[in-house]
């Protein structure tokens, strides 16, 4: 590491979205799920630039990987593997949660699972929604993937948001009890507390969004508080190259905004900070086993229908 501060003594999750640019939800207007196969394809050689520098930094990273991606690329997969990464599912057809009904979710959730898993040839215990679309309106998700076969989820996100945000919920790593009694680590996306706003800090569109200084200041922050903090990336935010689609200003905005220095301000994350996969810092928190309640920073969250 480059420098010796407090930052570099805890190991942080660093998590890559395995998705196309045409399967994000804010280009969801300009294309249609049936006109996927007909899209230039650009995720495997995004993936494998990542895979590079992660490579170059000796770094381990958790891939979750969306189901559609992975039918259409398993060698990528096995590519993922082979260098060592985490390999955790991202659902099958990146769709909205609070969009699908319960059985659709669960049928989805259950074949990109198998997909992986034969892949792999090992067992896929982490979720990571699309979006973040586990919800006070779609928490019932928690419920099916606990069910399915899932140990450690990373989807709550909370904030106000209007697309996601589960706003007044735990900031840090815990162990949550679902509506019907099941159990399931959660590493929520990361956030920055100010008087009266909890910002969203934990990378993607904001790391685009905020200058390098602040990203680094607000994730340092974290760790100076003795947390973990997760960072999320997509392949496609490597590749200022990807075909512009035509959409509203907004939309347009989220996706493009920087897309040509985030590789570079990525690279010097590595050097800052200390990274592994999500199960390894879940594990080394101790909250892929059940334990006594009570232990400082591994509080439980029971969710409850709203009034």
């Amino acid at each position: 590491m480059t420098n010796n501060n407090d930052t570099t003594r805890i190991a942080n999750a660093l998590t890559i979205d395995v998705e196309d640019y045409f399967q994000v939800a804010a280009l969801a207007e300009a294309v249609d799920h049936e006109d996927w196969h007909s899209m230039e394809y650009r995720v495997e050689a995004n993936t494998h630039r990542l895979l590079e520098l992660l490579e170059r930094h000796e770094t381990r990273a958790t891939f979750f990987t969306l189901g559609w991606v992975a039918e259409k690329s398993p060698g990528l997969v096995r590519d993922i593997q082979k260098a060592g990464h985490e390999v955790a599912s991202h659902g099958y057809s990146h769709q909205l949660i609070y969009n699908q009904t319960p059985e659709v979710f669960r049928e989805e959730t259950r074949r990109s699972k198998k997909i992986l898993e034969d892949i792999t040839g090992e067992p896929i215990t982490g979720y990571h929604a699309a979006s973040y679309s586990i919800t006070n309106q779609s928490r019932w998700a928690l419920d099916i993937l606990a069910e399915e076969g899932f140990v450690w989820d990373s989807s709550i996100f909370p904030v106000h948001h209007d697309r996601y945000g589960m706003p007044g919920t735990p900031r840090w790593p815990h162990r949550l009890t679902t509506d019907n009694g099941h159990e399931l680590a959660e590493f929520p996306l990361s956030t920055l507390k100010f008087p009266g706003y909890t910002l969203p800090i934990a990378g993607g569109g904001y790391f685009r969004l905020f200058p390098y200084w602040f990203s680094r200041w607000g994730l340092g922050s974290i760790n100076r508080q003795g947390q973990p903090f997760v960072f999320y990336l997509h392949p496609w935010e490597v590749d200022p190259g990807q075909p512009r689609l035509d959409v509203k200003w907004f939309s347009r905005f989220r996706h493009y905004n920087n897309l040509d220095v985030c590789e570079q301000r990525l690279e010097q994350l590595l050097g800052h900070f200390r990274f592994t996969a999500m199960g390894d810092v879940l594990r080394n928190l101790k909250l892929l086993e059940k334990e006594p309640s009570g232990i400082a920073g591994q509080e439980k969250m029971e969710f409850t229908s709203p009034c």
